[in-house]
């Protein structure tokens, strides 16, 4: 099969070159060939795995937990079990955040209320803003 430059291979996996460099400096791609001319030549396989680093990423993984994922397919091993818990942990964390911001969204909309209704000429000069 043949190379691609790094131009082609960021368009095939709907990311930018910058992106495609940041990845191999930091260990989520191998080391690629580089011809004579300097221009880095990626293999058919650079883009598979630029592609599950795409989906990972949309599945709201770390760079360290993506790297950690493709070290044990690289090791030879079948990383699913190690996947299904990053995904559990991720909806555990989720589930947490919707549930800070649900919260966070009542407080900003009682605050609000009192605010949109309130009289500036009733507001204590000794507590800023008696709205909050």
């Amino acid at each position: 099969m043949r190379t691609v430059r790094i131009g082609e291979a960021a368009a095939a996996a709907g990311m930018t070159t910058k992106a495609l460099r940041f990845y191999e400096q930091h260990g989520l791609l191998p080391p690629v060939h580089r011809g004579p001319n300097g221009y880095r030549d990626y293999p058919p396989e650079a883009l598979a795995r630029l592609q599950f680093i795409r989906r990972s990423k949309a599945a709201g993984l770390s760079l360290a937990e993506i790297r950690n994922i493709l070290q044990i397919r690289d090791a030879g091993q079948a990383p699913c079990a190690h996947v299904a818990a990053q995904l559990a942990q991720q909806l555990t964390d989720l589930d947490q955040h919707i549930a800070e911001l649900t919260a966070l969204r009542a407080s900003a909309a009682e605050h609000y209320q009192a605010a949109s209704q309130g009289d500036p000429t009733q507001c204590d000069p000794a507590q800023i803003c008696s709205y909050l």
